[in-house]
C-alpha cells in the first residue's frame, strides 16, 4: 500500500488522473468507476485532457461499483445516470462500453451474479477507483461486510442514507437497499485507486490504512491487496501516525516507477 500525501484536492484530482491515464493509454482498459464527490475532480480532470490532449476512451470499457434498487436507470440520481452527466457522455466511450447494475433488477441476486460475470468476460478490472464513507466503507458494504464478499444487495445503514441525503430532495427519498460490489470482487481489481479529501475523512484513512484488518472498518481490506494507491490532501492524512514516512518515500521514489 502505498500512500500519497499531496497539497490540496486539486492535486489529488491530478495525480488520480495520471494514474488512469497511464491504463488507457496503453491500449485497451477497463476502468472501474465510483460516484459520489469524491471522484468529480478526477474525472473533471480527464475530461480536460480528453479535450485538450487527445486522451481517447474509445477502446476503454468501464465498470461502475454499486447501484440503488429501485431506481431506473432514467432516474437522476441512478449512478447509470450520474456517471453519464459527471462523465462519460463527456468522453467518447463506445456505446455499451459503460456497464452498470440493474436497480430495477426482479431478481437482485441473479443481476448480482450476472454482473460478476460480465467483469471476468472483459477479463477484469486494471484499476478500480474508490471513495471511502466516513464510518470507513468502500463502494455500499457497509461495517461489519464479509472482506471475503462479492456483488449482493446490501441494506444501507442510516449513517449513509444521511450521508447521501444532500443528492435527493429528502432524506426519505434516499433507498433502504443497494446492489454493490462486494469486498471479494473489488478486491480482484488488479490496482486500487483510494481518494479521499477533507478532515471529515481524516478517521476513516487512519483506520483503513494503520487500524487493523476489522470488518468494522470495511477499508481495511485493502491492506491485503498488492498494489493499492491511497491519493489523501493533507486535511484527510491528519490522523495518519506515519506521515514523516509516507512523505519521504514518495518524495525519493523512482520516477520510472509511477503509481
Amino acid at each position: 500500500m502505498e500512500i500519497v500525501i499531496l497539497p490540496s484536492p486539486a492535486e489529488v484530482a491530478r495525480k488520480a488522473a495520471d494514474a488512469i491515464e497511464q491504463y488507457v493509454r496503453r491500449g485497451p482498459a477497463v476502468l472501474g468507476l465510483a460516484t459520489g464527490s469524491t471522484p468529480l475532480g478526477t474525472y473533471q480532470e480527464l475530461i480536460e485532457r480528453h479535450r485538450n490532449s487527445g486522451l481517447g476512451f474509445g477502446q476503454a470499457q468501464a465498470f461502475l461499483l454499486d447501484e440503488y434498487v429501485g431506481l431506473p436507470a432514467a432516474h437522476p440520481q441512478s449512478y447509470h445516470s450520474v456517471i453519464r452527466d459527471e462523465f462519460t457522455d463527456s468522453v467518447d466511450f463506445a456505446a455499451g462500453a459503460v456497464h452498470g447494475l440493474d436497480g430495477m433488477a426482479q431478481d437482485p441476486q441473479a443481476e448480482a451474479a450476472q454482473y460478476e460475470e460480465r467483469i471476468a468476460a472483459a477479463g477484469g478490472v486494471d484499476i478500480q477507483i474508490l471513495g471511502i464513507g466516513t464510518d470507513g466503507h468502500v463502494g455500499f458494504n457497509e461495517p461489519m461486510s464479509s472482506l471475503a464478499s462479492r456483488t449482493r444487495i446490501k441494506t444501507l445503514t442510516r449513517q449513509t442514507r444521511k450521508d447521501n441525503a444532500r443528492f435527493f430532495d429528502r432524506e426519505q427519498d434516499v433507498p433502504d437497499h443497494v446492489l454493490t460490489q462486494g469486498l471479494g470482487t473489488i478486491g480482484q481489481a488488479r490496482h486500487l485507486l483510494l481518494l479521499a479529501m477533507g478532515a471529515a475523512k481524516a478517521d476513516a484513512i487512519a483506520a483503513a490504512v494503520e487500524g487493523p484488518l476489522a470488518a468494522i472498518c470495511p477499508a481495511s481490506v485493502l491492506q491485503l491487496h498488492p498494489h493499492v494507491t491511497v491519493l489523501v490532501d493533507e486535511a484527510a492524512a491528519s490522523k495518519l501516525t506515519h506521515q514523516d514516512y509516507y512523505r519521504d518515500t514518495f518524495s525519493r521514489k523512482p520516477a520510472w516507477q509511477g503509481l
